[in-house]
């Protein structure tokens, strides 16, 4: 089969790889069928590593999937050859200590796709996950939007840990991905009026058509005080959804006494963020990393079967399998105004 894999900082090669096989009785082959392009995977394009996350030469990266069933193992029971599937990438081991107290997010031994060290992703023709990660799609939901349950959940995951009430006021810094992987929950769960800011003004437009109450460009205006304005008394939620130290002194200005930051965005080289201290504790803010999503990608798959959703709106941009590298360079460099980017298999 072939895989396209990583050679280098902005190279990639298309390589021909053995066809994995069913190792496990719980395992399914799986023909991929499309791959979105991820932040972190462009993190691992651009300078080879997150964090202490570094690329060994040759290596695939992509963990945004969706396929069809091509064999089971003997145990499998949840799909069968042919069913279409969402691809759930972050295998947990089910017997450490967070496993055993329902935290398999955080497993002291987790593997993830595309993730140096750990599995290699799925760009490419063919891979093997356990049944648990597979998750059948509705007739109604297109590969694409397969795809897109893999960031969805984390929106989804980030909405249930941090929007207090219906009615809540938020606001989204970065309006990506992710934060429009944020935003659709959020509005699906009654909150508030919600502002998003982003510096591309594209995805800018995309906010407010998709029903932003507010969205504006930080390199255009002062958000801050555009946001405090509309609500003077600020925000009870705050996502930070792209990474940078701005958007983060952006939050702590705009939450109200008593807010929470959910910090979701992955700093693409940066091992320190800094934070207002003395304003974090005058306001008594809550700060709460993101780790993924636990146990909400058929939330979102059933998020994604609601008429009014539009998830696969985010998707913007489409290359052949054979163009993955320019799909890479589109999204590195922020280009056409791309939201998300798939990589198409047929």
């Amino acid at each position: 089969m072939q895989a396209i894999k990583l050679t280098g900082i902005r190279r990639m090669e298309m390589m021909e790889v053995p066809t994995p096989s069913l190792t496990r009785d719980d395992d399914v082959l799986i023909k991929m069928k499309t791959v979105g392009v991820c932040g972190s995977d462009v993190h691992y394009y651009e300078s080879g590593q997150i964090g202490s996350q570094v690329v060994q030469y040759p290596f695939a990266v992509g963990h945004e999937g969706a396929g069809v069933v091509e064999a089971v193992g003997t145990a499998v029971t949840r799909v069968k050859v042919g069913d279409r599937i969402a691809i759930e990438p972050a295998i947990s081991c089910g017997q450490c200590d967070q496993c055993r107290v329902g935290r398999p997010h955080t497993c002291r031994t987790l593997v993830f796709l595309g993730c140096p060290g750990q599995i290699e992703g799925c760009l490419s023709d063919y891979i093997v996950m356990p049944q648990a990660c597979c998750f059948l799609l509705a007739d109604h939901t297109t590969l694409e939007e397969g795809a897109l349950s893999e960031p969805l959940a984390i929106g989804v995951y980030a909405v249930q840990q941090s929007v207090p009430m219906a009615g809540a006021n938020i606001g989204i810094l970065g309006a990506g991905p992710i934060g429009m992987s944020v935003f659709l929950p959020a509005r699906a769960q009654g909150a508030g009026h919600i502002y998003v800011t982003d510096k591309i003004d594209e995805r800018v437009a995309l906010a407010t058509a998709a029903g932003a109450d507010w969205a504006g460009n930080p390199d255009r205006e002062d958000v801050v005080a555009a946001i405090t304005e509309r609500e003077p008394a600020q925000l009870d939620v705050v996502f930070e959804c792209c990474g940078e130290q701005e958007a983060l002194d952006q939050a702590v200005a705009l939450l109200k006494p008593g807010g929470k930051l959910m910090l979701i965005g992955i700093p693409p080289t940066a091992e320190r963020v800094t934070f207002p201290i003395d304003t974090m504790r005058r306001k008594e803010l809550t700060v709460q990393n993101v780790r993924r999503q636990h146990d909400c990608v058929q939330a979102a798959l059933d998020l994604i079967g609601q008429p009014d959703a539009k998830v696969g709106q985010m998707v913007t941009h489409r290359f052949p399998f054979s163009e993955t590298q320019a799909a890479f360079d589109l999204v590195a460099n922020y280009r056409e105004g791309v939201l998300k980017a798939m990589v198409v298999f047929e």
